[in-house]
């Protein structure tokens, strides 16, 4: 929320960079909102249950936020190609309409890509043994503990996160190629470093986020490992919201010029 804030006041910041910035910052207020409140009731054992609706409506946020948030790192990383390496034609490319629609796509791409699975899984019967082995309602845990056969529900979640992560990832390591090769043409090193401070903050959330979401979704069989799971659904639903704004303010100039102006200013 100080991100979004902070953004609104400054002009300075009125950039498609920091407009997919504010988009990143609003699904994690939601995407956090949507499972950290219901995890630390579980952890601390003041609430262990939950009902059908409710876990089915937190698996469909989560799902698709974690999807809409695939599809805007990827948007973003287009960004710093176009700014990197078409920067005389940056302005005209990357104009209002066309950030802005880049930011609506790929809000709408996210929640198509889980309304097949919530529907899928909306008609699974459960008999007998209902406790989640989880602190959240996620697929795999729902898979488990389904007395019908879920080879269609396991080939769907495969083949969805797959075109989302491949879809999503070849746009952001096409991106960087490029990106990386204009930067290691340019002649000095103040340049070098300075060019890739722009993405760097960019390319560690990338990593982080990519490399969690491939081992939790992008699988042939959802019902092993379950434990493992819960561990890597920690970078995904605590850590890596927790990081990414000291990520995103903290090695960038102008939200580090912004903040001290309001800091000087109180």
């Amino acid at each position: 929320m100080s991100i979004i804030a902070l953004v609104r006041t400054h002009s300075r910041l009125h950039t498609p960079m920091y407009f997919f910035l504010c988009n990143l910052s609003f699904l994690e207020i939601w995407y956090t909102t949507a499972c950290i409140p219901k995890a630390i009731a579980v952890m601390l054992d003041t609430s262990q249950t939950i009902s059908f609706t409710v876990c089915l409506l937190q698996l469909f946020f989560l799902l698709s936020m974690g999807a809409t948030e695939c599809f805007l790192l990827a948007v973003m990383a287009y960004d710093r190609y176009l700014a990197i390496c078409q920067p005389l034609h940056y302005i005209f490319l990357m104009n209002s309409t066309f950030f802005t629609q880049l930011a609506l796509l790929s809000w709408l791409c996210g929640f198509l890509y889980v309304s097949v699975l919530a529907v899928l899984i909306s008609r699974l019967s459960f008999c007998g043994h209902n406790v989640i082995n989880h602190f959240i309602c996620d697929i795999d845990s729902w898979i488990v503990l389904s007395c019908a056969k879920t080879n269609l529900i396991e080939l769907a979640t495969f083949i969805d996160s797959f075109i989302v992560v491949m879809v999503s990832c070849t746009i952001t390591l096409v991106s960087y190629i490029f990106i990386i090769s204009t930067i290691l043409r340019i002649p000095s090193a103040q340049g070098r470093k300075k060019a890739f401070s722009t993405c760097s903050a960019h390319l560690t959330l990338v990593t982080i986020w990519y490399c969690s979401g491939i081992f939790l979704y992008v699988k042939p069989s959802a019902q092993k490992s379950l434990n493992l799971n819960k561990t890597i659904n920690i970078f995904n639903t605590m850590v890596t919201p927790l990081l990414n704004p000291f990520i995103y303010t903290l090695r960038n100039k102008e939200v580090k010029e912004a903040l001290g102006k309001i800091i000087r200013g109180m």
